[in-house]
């Protein structure tokens, strides 16, 4: 097995022993229900109803059913056996009729899809495409499988996280608080470790140049905390409310938007 191939598999067994606990310590946080939110108002405004988009990193399926409940066909991708699973049990129970089928497919392997037309969009959310070391190999693969003109949101973990900083600076743990800045890190899942990299928006706009180009970004928790920080935030569920108004007010900014846990990145497949 070749060192990429082992660096994907030990992501993906990260990733599985997560899923059971991703959507009570994520999906139905309150930063992530917030921090999920603002994506969703980019979703709305950027895919039709009637379209058919790829999504890459689905995780447990919580923004394909969105997305077909707003009446667009979603074919969703996943490493993760077992987010994939939770995600078909989902659909199964909650909307067996939606137009959308789940695969077990790395998007290291986006190559071995094989669609009968090309894909009105694209969209990773919340740091799938982190864990990715060949993000320009994932753009030309994404290429491929896009009509022209079709957009790409792509959600990702920025470099420089404010939140990150203060809050575990605050807590003495400076490892932590810097961690992102250098462009990459690892992180240490039960027994598994996981490469995940920083890139910058420039660094981005280059990854996926020739076939892209950048529309817009915005920054998803510029003012909404990290995760993590949902113990404290319980607590303080009105500051909640005015850090989410804030965001919607200063997310599209230069330099706030960049400064948030995640920056959301508005691309557009080109005529070749």
């Amino acid at each position: 097995m070749t060192p990429g191939a082992t660096t994907q598999l030990s992501a993906a067994l990260a990733f599985d022993q997560m899923a059971k606990e991703y959507d009570d310590v994520f999906t139905n946080s309150m930063i992530g229900r917030a921090q999920r939110d603002a994506v969703w108002n980019v979703l709305t405004r950027v895919f039709q109803r009637g379209d058919h988009i790829l999504e890459l990193n689905c995780g447990t399926g919580e923004d394909a059913l969105f997305l077909a409940r707003n009446g667009i066909s979603v074919t969703a991708c996943d490493a993760s056996k077992q987010m994939i699973q939770i995600a078909s049990n989902r659909l199964r129970m909650e909307a067996l009729d939606a137009p959308i089928q789940f695969r077990l497919l790395p998007t290291e392997h986006l190559r071995e899809l094989q669609p009968s037309t090309l894909f009105d969009g694209a969209f990773s959310n919340f740091s799938g495409l982190n864990c990715v070391a060949d993000l320009k190999g994932t753009a030309e693969d994404l290429a491929t499988l896009l009509s022209p003109g079709a957009p790409l949101l792509v959600c990702l973990s920025t470099r420089f996280c404010i939140w990150e900083m203060l809050w575990f600076a605050l807590h003495g743990n400076f490892r932590k608080a810097f961690r992102r800045c250098s462009g990459h890190a690892t992180v240490k899942t039960g027994a598994f470790t996981v490469d995940v990299y920083y890139p910058t928006v420039r660094k981005l706009q280059t990854l996926f140049s020739p076939s892209f180009i950048l529309r817009s970004c915005a920054g998803i928790g510029v003012t909404v905390p990290p995760s993590y920080v949902e113990t404290w935030i319980r607590h303080h569920p009105k500051l909640l409310s005015m850090l989410r108004t804030i965001d919607m007010a200063i997310s599209s900014y230069p330099g706030f938007r960049v400064l948030g846990d995640h920056v959301l990145l508005h691309l557009e497949r080109i005529q070749s």
